[in-house]
């Protein structure tokens, strides 16, 4: 039995401390918050994106980067465990489009109360409000310091202290600094998973408008495409938001300072150049006599009309019997590449997670230990991991922590 201390209750914490109990370890917790989870209780907008209910391989396939990094972590604990585990405990889950998995009642309070209950029933001890300045290894053990300068000696230590993804929730990156004290590198870190803040000044008037079904192109200065996808998007003060732009920032993160993107929006993605003007030419007949700007309700939503126009270059108030081919054309071009110029990504206040940490080549795949510090292990967000939107980022935290905790005897 080792005296096991970890640092951080939110998800991948949690879960190594269920781990290591259950293998009979005296197990500490260690919370700088007044609770456990406070980031989990924000993620899926306030319902928790648990998982997600797919195979190993779309697992891998969502990781961003180090997926191979993962193979043991998803062995030892896989997503249907973690539904087993989570309704076992007592809250029913439900499955959702894209294989999303949500507790039942749509609260994330739900997960961190079936979370919290299993940490009970096992005896593990948690403290909260203290917050860890310093881990040192001793070569036998570990002694953590907190702010108030008290000691905590253990066997072993497992650093989930989260990444720098909403700062308000305690990710401050502390288990950065702990990591490069130890000796370790760290990956550069950007926020991952977050909006982007667009040139175009029509983004402010459409501020509210939810795309659905759209396709989200986005190139470089040398039109080399990075991102292309099909699904729902939001245009916002600042730019755009949503599922589909969220997923884009996994592949723009790192790069904006060396290049240029520029994201196009294909309103009609069902329909080619060709079928979408005989498309058009159907409405416009039906039309004939009104002017332009009133043309248009069947094909697009209201709001976004008086842009489309006057990205086109047509004249609103054109009557529809005198629009030219050449202007129709123009517009079918407008509708299928809405031009976006990306002038960055919003900061970690809004990421969902962070790209970059502790390097995995530095960290032992099959036990979570780190290979230049005996009885130190990292789990979950800490380490150069990344996936996309869907419950990816989470399982990550659940297959890491599960895998530490287990390796401890």
């Amino acid at each position: 039995m080792s005296k096991v201390l970890i640092i951080g209750g939110g998800a991948a914490g949690m879960m190594a401390g269920i781990a290591a109990a259950y293998n009979g370890n005296e197990v500490t917790l260690i919370e700088k918050n007044e609770k456990l989870g406070k980031k989990l209780y924000i993620t899926g907008k306030g319902r928790c994106n648990v998982t997600n209910a797919s195979d190993i391989e779309n697992h891998m396939n969502s990781v961003i980067e180090n997926a191979k990094f993962l193979y043991s972590a998803y062995n030892c604990l896989n997503a249907e465990d973690v539904y087993q585990m989570i309704e076992n405990a007592g809250v029913p889950l439900k499955v959702e489009r894209g294989n999303r998995v949500f507790p039942q009642s749509d609260k994330s309070s739900d997960i961190i109360w079936a979370l919290s209950k299993m940490l009970k029933e096992i005896g593990v001890t948690i403290l909260y409000n203290t917050e860890i300045k310093s881990v040192e290894s001793t070569g036998n053990g570990v002694v953590l310091t907190d702010s108030k300068n008290r000691k905590y000696e253990g066997d072993q230590c497992i650093i989930a202290t989260g990444g720098l993804s909403y700062p308000v929730t305690g990710s401050t990156g502390d288990g950065y600094e702990f990591a490069k004290a130890l000796g370790h590198k760290i990956v550069d870190t950007y926020p991952s998973l977050v909006p982007f803040n667009v040139e175009e000044e029509f983004c402010k008037r459409l501020q509210g408008l939810s795309l659905k079904n759209v396709t989200l192109t986005i190139v470089d200065e040398n039109q080399k495409e990075y991102y292309k996808e099909q699904g729902e998007m939001l245009f916002t003060h600042f730019g755009i938001s949503g599922p589909l732009v969220l997923s884009a920032s996994a592949y723009l993160s790192g790069k904006m300072k060396n290049h240029h993107f520029l994201g196009t929006i294909d309103l009609k993605p069902a329909l080619d150049r060709e079928t979408l003007d005989k498309r058009i030419l159907k409405d416009f007949e039906g039309n004939r006599n009104k002017n332009f700007n009133n043309s248009l309700d069947k094909l697009l939503p209201k709001k976004l009309i008086p842009v489309v126009i006057e990205l086109s270059g047509i004249d609103p108030y054109k009557k529809v019997h005198e629009i030219t081919k050449e202007e129709r054309q123009n517009l079918v071009r407008v509708m299928k590449e809405i031009p976006l110029h990306i002038s960055g990504l919003r900061n970690y206040n809004e990421a969902i997670i962070t790209r970059g940490g502790v390097s995995v080549k530095e960290i032992n795949p099959k036990t979570m230990e780190s290979k230049k510090c005996e009885n130190i292990y990292f789990v979950g967000e800490v380490l150069d991991l990344d996936a996309m939107t869907g419950g990816y980022n989470l399982q990550i935290a659940w297959s890491t922590g599960y895998l530490a905790g287990s390796s401890i005897y």
